[in-house]
C-alpha cells in the first residue's frame, strides 16, 4: 500500500482521491468499493477499505446521490403510534430495507393537518419514495403531494388506496375477513358485534364492510357495530364500556370481532375487569394483525397474521424497479386461532 501523508485528524477533509493514492488504485475503483454489488475483486475491495479506515474516510452519501439518479433513501410517514402493530411494521420494514441497502427517514405525522406538510417536506429531502403507514391520508393530501413531489413513488403500506397515483401494498382484507367470519360462524357464535376503527376515504380498510356483508349473507341480519376514533386500546376501552356497560346479560353479544389487535386488547380488558365476564365463555374476542401481545397469557387472542416479511420484500422490489406498471398487490395472511374465540 502506498505511504500516505498529510491529512490526519478528525477535521481533515479526506477525499476519495486520498484513499485512491493510499491504496494505489484509481478514484473510480474507490467509488466502486463502496457500492453494493459493484464489480470489484475482494482483494482490491479489502485494500481500499483498509486505506479508508486508516485515513478515516467516509463516503459523502449526499454527493453520491447528486451524481446518481437515486438516493436509496425513503421517507416513512407514520401516525397512530398507540397501535402496537405500527412498531412491528416499522421494525420489519426498516430491517428489510436496510438489508437491501435502503435507508429510512422516519417522520411522525402528528395529525391530519401536519400530513400534507410532512409530505412536502419529504419531497425536499431528495427521497426516492414516500411510504405512508397510517390513517390520516385523504385524497386532498395525496393530491397535494403528487402536485409538488420530487420523489418517484408514493406507496400506501398495509392499506389499500383507490388513488391512481399511489401504489398499495396490503393484505387482502376481503379474503381475511371472510375467513374470520366463517371461523366465527363455524364456532357457533350467533350474536357478533363488530368493533371498527376510524373510517377513512383514500387509505382504506375493508374489514368492517366485508364482515357485515358476509354475516348478513348467511343469516339475513346485519350485526351491530361501533367505531373507535383511533387504533388505541384506551379509546377502545371507552367505546366498549359505553356500548356494553349497561346491557343486561341476555342482550350481550357472544363475540366481539375487532378490526385490529389494539381494539381487541382494549375490549378484552373491559370484558374481564369492568364487566366481570369470562373470555371466551361469556364473550369471545377476535383481533387482526397478531401483535406480540396476542401471545401473552393475558390475551391469547385469536387473530389474523399479516405476511409482513413478504410484503416488505415486495416493497423493495417496487422501489428498485424502473418499470411503469401497476404495482398494487394484495397479500394473503393466515388465521391464528387461540383461546379467546
Amino acid at each position: 500500500m502506498t505511504q500516505h501523508r498529510g491529512k490526519t485528524g478528525p477535521d481533515a477533509n479526506v477525499t476519495a482521491d486520498d484513499v485512491a493514492t493510499a491504496a494505489g488504485v484509481s478514484r473510480w475503483t474507490v467509488n466502486r468499493a463502496f457500492k453494493k454489488d459493484a464489480s470489484i475483486s475482494p482483494r482490491t475491495r479489502d485494500k481500499v477499505m483498509e486505506a479508508a479506515q486508516t485515513l478515516g474516510y467516509v463516503p459523502d452519501l449526499r454527493a453520491a446521490s447528486l451524481a446518481s439518479d437515486r438516493s436509496n433513501l425513503v421517507a416513512l410517514l407514520v401516525d397512530d403510534f398507540a397501535n402496537p402493530h405500527k412498531l412491528v411494521m416499522m421494525e420489519r420494514l426498516t430491517r428489510i430495507l436496510r438489508k437491501h441497502g435502503w435507508d429510512t427517514l422516519l417522520v411522525n405525522t402528528l395529525d391530519r393537518d401536519d400530513t400534507g406538510h410532512a409530505l412536502l417536506n419529504a419531497s425536499q429531502r431528495r427521497v426516492d419514495a414516500v411510504i405512508l403507514i397510517g390513517i390520516q391520508f385523504d385524497d386532498e393530501t395525496l393530491a397535494a403531494a403528487q402536485h409538488a413531489r420530487r420523489f418517484r413513488k408514493l406507496i400506501i403500506f398495509a392499506r389499500t388506496s383507490q388513488n391512481p397515483d399511489t401504489i398499495s401494498i396490503a393484505v387482502d382484507d376481503v379474503a381475511a375477513m371472510t375467513e374470520i367470519a366463517d371461523y366465527v360462524r363455524a364456532r357457533g357464535y350467533r350474536r357478533p358485534f363488530f368493533l371498527a376503527g376510524p373510517r377513512t376515504v383514500s387509505a382504506h380498510l375493508s374489514r368492517k364492510e366485508t364482515f357485515l356483508s358476509r354475516w348478513k349473507a348467511h343469516f339475513g341480519t346485519e350485526p351491530e357495530s361501533a367505531e373507535v376514533p383511533a387504533y388505541d386500546p384506551i379509546l377502545a376501552e371507552a367505546v366498549v364500556t359505553e356500548v356494553l356497560g349497561n346491557r343486561p346479560r341476555s342482550e350481550m353479544p357472544d363475540v366481539l370481532v375487532c378490526e385490529n389487535d389494539a381494539l381487541a386488547i382494549g375490549a378484552v380488558d373491559v370484558i374481564r375487569h369492568k364487566l366481570g365476564l369470562r373470555i371466551p365463555e361469556d364473550i369471545a374476542v377476535t383481533g387482526f394483525d397478531d401483535v406480540p401481545q396476542c401471545r401473552s397469557p393475558n390475551y391469547r387472542l385469536t387473530t389474523y397474521r399479516q405476511p409482513l416479511t413478504e410484503m416488505a420484500e415486495y416493497l423493495v422490489e417496487v422501489l428498485e424497479s424502473s418499470e411503469e406498471r401497476d404495482f398494487d398487490r394484495a397479500f394473503t395472511g393466515c388465521l391464528v386461532p387461540r383461546e379467546s374465540a
